[in-house]
């Protein structure tokens, strides 16, 4: 079993920043690729931004140029750096990975969300 565990949401102004991870726990081999999605209210979950096992990127278009997404092996651990954010980027954000828990099975998770508000 594996656990994907977010923080690093809250509260914050339009045009400000804020920085969300999420960090794996549980029976892990190795991780593959590291997601973030995001749901707002009423509508469905779309992808953010991914990071493959061998470091390629891929973003949204409507927060390229604004978010950034990394990650640190060592710590089991996926960042999404957020600057400039916007009201519609209100949402809840969830962490999403595939995780190796021996060198051949692999299952997909996802963590609980945490909520991100952008308002004055």
């Amino acid at each position: 079993q594996v656990n994907l565990v977010e923080s690093g949401g809250g509260l914050v102004q339009p045009g400000g920043s804020l920085r969300l991870s999420c960090a794996a726990s549980g029976s892990i081999f190795s991780i593959y690729t590291m997601r973030w999605y995001r749901q707002a209210p009423g509508k469905q979950r779309d992808l953010v931004a991914l990071i493959t096992g061998g470091g390629n990127i891929n973003y949204a278009d409507s927060v390229k140029g604004r978010f950034t997404i990394s990650r640190d092996n060592a710590k089991n651990t996926v960042y999404l750096q957020m600057n400039n954010l916007k009201p519609e980027d209100t949402a809840v954000y969830y962490c999403n990975a595939d995780v190796f828990s021996t060198a051949t099975y692999s299952s997909n998770y996802w963590g609980q969300g945490t909520q991100v508000t952008v308002s004055e």
